[in-house]
């Protein structure tokens, strides 16, 4: 089924699919949840209420900021045929869908002012009545979904395509407005201004003698553009921005990176050979600089794009570790921002979740302290971040790399989340310390790890997890209390690791790799 084959095609972009199939999931759950939290940053769409903006388009014979009229004026005189008194009728038609409050937009649609304005954007001799019929329709699709399509169904977008080459620059600004208004919408009306060509023309109207105001439309427009997942735009459509969205990201204007940026992030979110084409863009570098940006709103879409390359595979991961990525990870780990917290220690999961290599590299990058210190302090979401983080590390990592991370102090943080009400983070965890008794067990240090774990209170947790509801985590607590604790009852002394500034003091064989404290 199509679905199935979906589904399928998702799972494969995701890293170590020898891994068990609870991590390839909880990729995929991490990234619907991230898509949703992208509505909520990111404008679908936009009202032009800016009503000052009326006069930059103004002929000799335009009459200055008439009043507002009563709708069935407006309507009457919309559809008489003196010009002028067209243009007023659709001026104040204009005005009255701009209003910051409660605009009549069903009342205007069900007294036909959509089929009106549409044919008057065909007056190319009077680009005033264009401009006010243009802005018109924009705030009629920037409101519900029923409402854009009231204004596509009538024929709207190829007339807004063919606006897009208006010699007059705010007809052709707001058509992009329009079409972006539209795009937003949705799937279908994406797709359908796409396939009418609207993008190569978006394209070109980038240019550098531009109006902010006009490049920063139509860059949200591109973005617009590329968004959506059920089902995504054409790649082969969308990608011929890539160019152009390489160059935006060394804009000097937050609006104009935060859109690229999303864009880009909407186009990074998808399969192995997707990334590859946006990796070979050359967008890494200025990306992971991008990561270093004190604002918000530039800074989280960016780290979303990143986020989904280190998805990828090996090859591409490595990319943004050659660029400097993990040293602007580390700082976004102490970001006072939660969301950021959280997104960083998403991103460092996936490359915890490589091989032991790359591993390494996020250890000489100094990020386990601060890993540890999100498991300790962060908010639950980041220490769930970070705890997939751990596990993965603990999944993949040689055993100098666990002695490292134990070193930092993740033992009592870690065990302390098996208190938690959220089954998925106690199983990873369990996982997690599987993984490391596991590694100690091979190295004949059994018996000294699980005292760490035991002097942490973790063994305690483990025991009343032997209650749990979940029988899946029931079965796990019990199987670790079984294999490596049962016969702890008397432990040496001499075993149990030393405390320095409350922290468990730990070392690594010189040669054999194993666990020394």
């Amino acid at each position: 089924m199509p679905g199935e084959t979906s589904h399928a095609s998702r799972l494969a972009k995701f890293k170590n699919n020898m891994k068990s199939d609870d991590a390839r999931r909880r990729r995929n759950e991490v990234s619907v949840e991230l898509r949703k939290a992208k509505r909520d940053e990111q404008i679908l769409k936009r009202r032009n209420l800016e009503i000052n903006t009326e006069d930059l388009n103004k002929s000799d014979n335009e009459p200055s900021s008439p009043p507002i009229m009563p709708i069935d004026d407006i309507i009457s005189g919309m559809n008489c045929s003196d010009e002028t008194i067209q243009l007023q009728a659709t001026q104040a038609c204009r005005k009255m869908l701009s209003r910051e409050k409660h605009p009549p937009i069903d009342s205007m649609i069900h007294k036909g002012i959509v089929p009106r304005c549409i044919q008057f954007l065909d007056n190319h001799w009077n680009p005033a009545l264009q401009f006010e019929s243009s802005w018109a329709l924009t705030n009629v699709a920037s409101g519900t979904s029923e409402q854009t399509m009231i204004v596509v169904n009538s024929g709207a977008i190829p007339k807004f395509i063919e606006l897009l080459k208006s010699p007059a620059s705010n007809v052709a600004e707001q058509a992009v407005w329009a079409l972006g208004n539209i795009a937003g919408d949705g799937p279908q009306t994406r797709d359908c201004v796409l396939e009418n060509g609207a993008l190569p023309l978006l394209i070109n109207l980038i240019k550098p003698e531009a109006p902010l105001s006009f490049k920063r439309n139509i860059i949200w427009t591109i973005s617009n553009l590329c968004r959506n997942k059920n089902p995504p735009p054409s790649f082969e459509s969308v990608k011929i921005a890539l160019p152009c969205l390489t160059r935006l990201l060394d804009a000097d204007d937050n609006d104009m990176l935060a859109d690229t940026c999303w864009a880009l992030s909407y186009l990074s979110d998808g399969t192995n050979d997707k990334i590859q084409t946006i990796v070979d863009a050359g967008v890494v570098p200025k990306l992971v600089h991008l990561l270093r940006s004190q604002e918000y709103l530039v800074l989280t879409p960016a780290l979303r794009t990143v986020g989904n390359i280190v998805t990828g595979n090996d090859t591409q991961t490595d990319a943004i570790i050659q660029a400097g990525g993990l040293d602007a990870l580390r700082g976004l780990l102490v970001n006072g921002r939660s969301n950021i917290v959280k997104e960083a220690a998403w991103t460092i999961s996936n490359i915890t979740a490589g091989n032991p290599q790359q591993i390494q590299k996020v250890i000489d990058a100094q990020i386990l302290s601060p890993l540890v210190n999100v498991l300790k302090n962060g908010d639950f979401k980041s220490q769930k971040e970070s705890a997939w983080a751990v596990t993965n590390l603990t999944s993949g990592g040689d055993v100098p790399q666990l002695v490292a991370l134990i070193q930092a102090g993740v033992l009592e943080p870690y065990c302390n989340l098996l208190d938690t009400n959220d089954g998925k983070t106690i199983s990873v965890v369990l996982d997690g310390i599987v993984n490391i008794l596991t590694a100690a067990d091979k190295m004949g240090e059994l018996e000294r790890v699980a005292v760490a774990i035991e002097e942490c209170g973790g063994l305690d947790k483990l025991e009343a997890l032997q209650h749990h509801e979940n029988e899946k985590i029931y079965q796990k607590a019990v199987g670790i209390i079984d294999k490596f604790f049962s016969e702890g009852d008397d432990i040496n002394n001499h075993l149990v690791p030393t405390a320095v500034d409350g922290q468990l003091e730990f070392q690594a064989t010189d040669q054999q790799g194993g666990f020394q404290f």
